[in-house]
């Protein structure tokens, strides 16, 4: 039995290997051929990629791969701390000079 062409996608997708969809899709198959009786049908192949996406969530749940984009965030976030603090204070020091007419003039 030939694989879908987008099995690689959707092994990406889920984050599995390309055997490991294989076998997954080997497994659906063998599920849709019991669950429908007919083989080649459009109602099997349904049922075939319905079994498919739910053994590959199913995959997906049991994997341990921690999210790190929180991390890399708040990272990001405070490594850009001094440099906001700094524009706030270059605008801070802008404004004051603005309003106070700049330096202070030396009186004779």
């Amino acid at each position: 039995m030939n694989t879908p062409k987008l099995l690689p996608w959707y092994a990406r997708k889920a984050g599995v290997s390309i055997e490991r969809a294989e076998s997954l899709w080997r497994k659906a198959v063998r599920e849709a051929t019991a669950e429908t009786g007919w083989v080649g049908t459009a109602e099997y192949w349904g049922a075939t990629m319905s079994h498919f996406q739910r053994l590959l969530e199913e995959e997906k749940a049991t994997l341990c791969t921690p999210c790190v984009t929180p991390l890399v965030q708040s990272q990001r976030r405070m490594l850009r701390l001094p440099l906001i603090a700094m524009e706030d204070f270059v605008t801070a020091t802008h404004t004051y000079w603005q309003r106070s007419g700049g330096f202070p003039r030396k009186v004779a």
